[in-house]
């Protein structure tokens, strides 16, 4: 019976044993006719998208050729690119409106503001990251109420403790400021990076003998990049375009002020030279854009590594 039996089993096997493959290959076969099948629907979608883009462009258009252009050309040709150009509205816009001066006060406040908030928000959220008790959850929720606060509510107490601690109309005391309302949504972001973090990659540096200071920098800091530089950005890009406090804090010193405050100015000073006003704008816009160029495909992958996590 045992020799009958197996020469019956194996032609069977051989017979079906290649039909599993074969239906997947159909299935994905008919998946991507599916998928590549042309209609009305699929035009009307990739019209919708052009016509978005289309929207989204015409702005940033009328504004770059608007900044290369003479006042009676932008009101006949607001869209002709063949008009005369001219680069004399860029000179008039640094000169008039002290712009060279303002983008370095911008620069260091942006670049000391995100400092301070990295150097805050990092050992908090490894701290609450780390925290299994009531208590690291309050905190954390501590932080999310930071969502529910607008910053106007702010601008009589931050001016009030500006002028007590004798930091009034300084760079510094927005470098302070500024990290306060950026701290909730880094703080939160970073915590739920290092929550990820495999727990045997600590346990492993503290039998090396690493000490909380260095699993952190070592251990957490490496793996939470993708992270960090999302949050990098986008606080880069709201201290970057902050302009009420550093209105009302910096004041009206032209050797102080930021881009933002000083860009306003353009418009009183030459109230007809759109010209002018629009070859600011393109001027406080460029270091916003290099930095989202140089760290989108960073923030990009980290945006769809989180994605995939979940």
């Amino acid at each position: 019976m045992t020799t009958t039996a197996a020469p019956e089993a194996r032609p069977a096997e051989r017979r079906t044993a290649p039909a599993a493959p074969t239906a997947v290959r159909r299935r994905r076969r008919r998946r991507g006719d599916a998928l590549g099948r042309t209609g009305p629907s699929k035009y009307l979608a990739h019209a919708g998208v052009w016509l978005y883009v289309l929207l989204l462009a015409a702005p940033l258009y009328y504004l770059v050729i608007s900044a290369f252009k003479r006042n009676t050309d932008i009101f006949n040709q607001p869209f002709s690119p063949f008009t005369p150009l001219t680069f004399d509205n860029f000179g008039l816009a640094f000169s008039q409106a002290s712009l060279g001066t303002a983008m370095l006060n911008s620069v260091y406040v942006t670049l000391g503001a995100e400092l301070v908030t990295l150097l805050l928000a990092i050992p908090a959220a490894y701290a609450l990251a780390r925290s299994k008790g009531a208590v690291g959850r309050m905190v954390e929720r501590v932080f999310a109420l930071g969502f529910l606060i607008p910053g106007f509510a702010a601008l009589v107490p931050t001016v009030l403790l500006s002028i007590s601690l004798g930091l009034f109309h300084t760079r510094e005391f927005l470098i302070l400021f500024l990290p306060a309302s950026a701290l909730p949504l880094t703080v939160i972001l970073l915590t739920q990076a290092m929550r990820a973090v495999p727990a045997e990659l600590e346990e492993s540096a503290l039998l090396d003998g690493a000490g909380p200071l260095r699993v952190l920098w070592s251990v957490y800091v490496p793996l939470s990049v993708p992270t960090l530089t999302v949050v990098a950005i986008l606080n880069f890009l709201s201290f970057w375009n902050e302009y009420f406090f550093s209105l009302v804090i910096i004041g009206p010193d032209a050797a102080l002020r930021t881009a933002q405050v000083a860009l306003p100015t353009l418009s009183i000073a030459n109230a007809a030279q759109y010209g002018v006003l629009a070859a600011g704008i393109i001027i406080t816009l460029v270091p916003a854009y290099l930095v989202y160029a140089v760290f989108a495909d960073k923030m990009e992958s980290a945006v769809l590594a989180g994605a995939l996590k979940g």
